[in-house]
């Protein structure tokens, strides 16, 4: 192994240090054998007695008359000569003369020239040793965060520029925001070929906001224009800038304009940037300074005195609530783009994407993972593709098949599966608990199709009920609100008609909260109540409060009280009928439970097969002729 003399200042640092105070505590530079032989000591004013008494027969002096080996014969000493230190406070003449008077044989002995020379050295050593460490380290610690080399780096930029011109995405990699796309065509072609756009009066935009829910693929579209212009790549996070040190945001973002305007034309990715995008003033108790001196020269430096031709700034955020207008403003942010939740389109070119280095079986549909997933991100199906690739190379088998997508699906919702539940009364109270969801969701002609019922645990919940909905919805009715309101509802009331009140259990709470929270939404916001078409609460609130303290009230206490008993006429009237749903269909009801005890799982499918032969159910768009 090797050493370099850094490496071995740096370990034997603290063996120096130790042993320097070792050193100084056991070595006294000044001391004579004489000295170290006196282990007595004696005051000066009992030495002054003494030699009124006659009892000093010799005085040696040492540290230039500061200390004095004596020696003295008296009673206290057992009339036996002794020598005794004694510290001198000053050598005068007076006390010359009265030794010289009593016959005192005196001797001075100087200090020696050597003893001084390490007394030097060793008060010198170890500030010199304790100097050259610190600088050893701070050095150390700047070349293996910053790897620059310097001591006074910290101001400059940890940008990542793509100096071979190519981020390795291209837009064939992005799938699922097809309108993104588009937009960022533009800005590619004007990169690789600026004369068509110039030649009309065109000019390339400075800045393009990118805003959307997490994992929509912001970041990816991001370097995907890179890798299609081939231009340098500059990729920075918000949370960099902004440092407790007063003025090395500012330096920073500085530092990160100045190389690209050497690379130009090249593109800038600000990865949330809300960080140091936050309104300024805003919070209580005002802003932070710092955040906002850098959030000013990022301003100055997208649109300022000074043009920066050929940077193209794009920034990423999922909190575009917070940004500072004078950030969103043309000339900074030219353009908005909204990157969202694909749909069912969109994730199956996602799916498409994913599944290139995956082997899938024959028999699994892309298009049936994609109707199962409504809601899903771009990086919550590709977690699903890799948690159902992990699955199967678990079993040891050789392609991915419908079970192991399932399996992932229901790991990517609700978590890891449990152990199952062993056949007593609390597992048949699960059981009823989840029928009762399932049978309401069946005969409710606006409700979401069952998915699947069953009573293996995965995270917190005991049992589930899956819905898969019926379509795309981005408008939901008053009647496919009160529909969900009776479905969630199911489970409860089912406890309560079979096992009766007293047995009722906790396991509704979950369900009670969002039936509370649709209907409160149809009295507040969607004006579905006799109260009329009034919006009384509104979604906006100050983000720099928390989520609920900005909110206002703009309604009387009548108005509240109404509301209140509205929301609960919505809850009251939707039990009534989920009560009068579950006693008449009773038998199936006991039939289906103990179905669902002995297999443990029951697929839609097989659920509405089984309610068809008691019962007709309700038209509902059914995906099975699709898949």
């Amino acid at each position: 192994m090797k050493f370099s003399w850094k490496t071995l200042i740096l370990w034997s640092l603290p063996v120096l240090i130790v042993g320097f105070f070792l050193w100084q505590g056991f070595y006294t530079p000044n001391s004579s054998n004489e000295q170290n032989i006196s282990s007595s000591k004696m005051t000066y004013g009992r030495f002054l007695e003494y030699l009124d008494l006659g009892w000093i027969k010799k005085v040696d002096l040492y540290d230039n008359g500061h200390t004095a080996i004596v020696e003295a014969i008296g009673p206290e000493l057992g009339n036996k000569t002794q020598k005794i230190r004694v510290e001198l406070p000053i050598l005068n003449s007076e006390l010359i003369t009265q030794l010289k008077k009593a016959h005192v044989d005196l001797d001075a002995h100087p200090q020696k020239m050597n003893n001084s020379f390490i007394g030097i050295i060793g008060n010198l050593f170890f500030p010199i040793i304790f100097i050259l460490g610190l600088i050893f380290l701070f050095q150390r610690s700047n070349n293996s965060g910053n790897n620059t080399g310097s001591s006074m780096s910290f101001g400059k930029t940890r940008s990542q520029v793509q100096v071979e011109m190519n981020t390795g995405v291209l837009f064939d990699d992005v799938a699922g925001i097809e309108e993104a796309k588009e937009e960022f065509k533009e800005i590619v072609t004007f990169l690789k070929c600026p004369e068509s756009f110039t030649a009309v009066g065109a000019r390339i935009p400075k800045g393009i906001l990118l805003l959307g829910p997490p994992g929509t693929g912001k970041t990816l579209l991001a370097k995907a224009i890179a890798g299609e212009s081939g231009v340098p790549f500059f990729n920075i996070s918000g949370s960099e800038f902004v440092e407790m040190f007063v003025g090395v945001g500012a330096s920073r973002v500085r530092d990160l304009f100045k190389k690209a305007k050497k690379n130009a034309p090249c593109i800038v990715f600000i990865d949330e940037i809300d960080a140091v995008g936050r309104q300024r003033g805003a919070g209580v108790g005002g802003g932070n300074d710092e955040r906002e001196q850098t959030l000013n020269q990022l301003l100055t430096e997208m649109d300022g005195f000074e043009g920066n031709t050929g940077i193209i700034v794009i920034a990423a955020t999922n909190r575009s609530d917070i940004l500072d207008s004078a950030l969103l403003r043309p000339g900074r942010f030219d353009r908005q783009v909204m990157v969202n939740v694909p749909d069912f389109k969109g994730r199956l070119a996602i799916l498409s994407v994913h599944a290139r280095d995956k082997k899938i079986s024959k028999d699994l549909s892309l298009e049936m993972i994609a109707r199962r997933t409504p809601g899903f991100s771009g990086a919550d199906l590709a977690n699903l593709l890799n948690e159902a690739a992990i699955l199967t190379a678990r079993q040891r088998k050789s392609f991915i098949s419908i079970y192991e997508i399932d399996v992932a699906i229901d790991r990517v919702i609700a978590g890891m599966e449990g152990t199952a539940l062993i056949d007593s009364k609390s597992k048949r109270l699960i059981a009823y608990h989840e029928i009762g969801h399932a049978i309401v969701g069946t005969l409710l002609e606006q409700h979401d199709l069952v998915q699947k019922v069953t009573l293996i645990p995965r995270g917190q919940a005991k049992g589930l009920t899956w819905f898969l909905p019926s379509e795309e919805q981005s408008l939901i009715s008053r009647t496919q609100i009160l529909a969900r309101i009776m479905g969630a509802l199911g489970g409860r009331v089912a406890e309560e008609v079979v096992f009766g009140d007293t047995e009722v259990t906790t396991g509704a709470s979950n369900d009670l909260q969002q039936l509370t929270s649709l209907s409160r939404q149809m009295v507040t916001r969607f004006g579905m109540s006799n109260i009329g078409p009034f919006s009384l609460e509104s979604q906006r609130s100050n983000p720099f409060l928390g989520r609920s303290m900005g909110m206002k009230t703009e309604y009387s206490d009548t108005i509240a009280t109404n509301i209140d008993a509205q929301v609960q006429a919505i809850i009251q009237n939707c039990y009534e009928n989920t009560v009068q749903i579950i006693k008449n269909n009773r038998p199936i009801i006991d039939y289906l439970v103990d179905i669902l005890i002995e297999k443990e799982t029951i697929t839609g499918e097989e659920l509405r097969q089984l309610v068809a032969e008691y019962t007709v159910l309700p038209k509902k768009v059914s995906y099975a002729s699709r898949l």
